[in-house]
């Protein structure tokens, strides 16, 4: 079972930190990080169904509706780019029409494809530099890698198959997140909540934010 390890910050202000692990070495890491109240990466990440296909798509293309599984209309599905393999494309049409490309996964491979920017709702971090990485990695163990994460650019977003981490305006950002979760430090952390091989948000939650600019110290 769990533990909980409580913490007091700078301010005298008593909290607790939720782990999964009896490590007492772990226990100290996370006794010293939590001294000090930090916000969370967590904070950063996007959940694998944040991005979802628009009501544009629907109104055009109504058998659309017939391809799709009730309930998940405006879902990016795993298997999206096999229902909807007109809607898809592997190279940019020629038409005056706005592109986007989506990362995802056909035939056991990542993949990305075009879709009109008009198809898929809005999303916070759609034009901005980001990292990508699978929804699902490992077995849960300590301090496992992660399944390589890319830094993607402005344009790029992405299936259910996977999570996305931040919104930056610059690719030297998305590339020092890219290096800080690929840490030993960030994967013992995270392995202090992730017993499983889900990444779902909330696991995320005991790895302090960093300034990734220029400016960081």
């Amino acid at each position: 079972g769990g533990i909980a390890v409580t913490f007091r910050d700078k301010n005298q202000h008593f909290g607790e930190i939720d782990t999964f692990t009896t490590h007492t070495e772990i226990e100290d890491i996370l006794n010293k990080i939590v001294s000090y109240k930090f916000q969370t990466l967590s904070d950063l990440v996007y959940a694998p169904e944040s991005y979802r296909l628009s009501k544009k798509l629907h109104s055009e293309h109504p058998e659309t509706e017939s391809k799709l599984s009730n309930g998940h209309l405006y879902d990016l599905t795993s298997n999206i780019f096999e229902k909807l393999d007109d809607i898809f494309f592997d190279v940019k049409p020629n038409e005056r029409k706005e592109y986007i490309q989506i990362l995802g996964r056909l035939d056991n491979a990542r993949v990305f494809k075009w879709i009109r920017r008009d198809f898929v709702d809005a999303h916070e971090n759609l034009e901005y530099f980001k990292v990508i990485l699978p929804k699902s990695n490992g077995t849960g163990a300590l301090g496992e890698k992660l399944s390589s994460p890319i830094v993607a650019r402005p344009f790029i977003g992405h299936t259910q198959t996977f999570i996305s981490i931040g919104a930056f305006k610059t690719k030297n950002e998305a590339t020092n997140l890219l290096k800080y979760i690929k840490s030993k430090f960030t994967r013992l952390l995270l392995g202090t909540l992730k017993v499983t091989q889900d990444n779902k948000k909330d696991v995320w939650k005991n790895i302090p934010l960093q300034d990734f600019s220029s400016h960081s110290d």
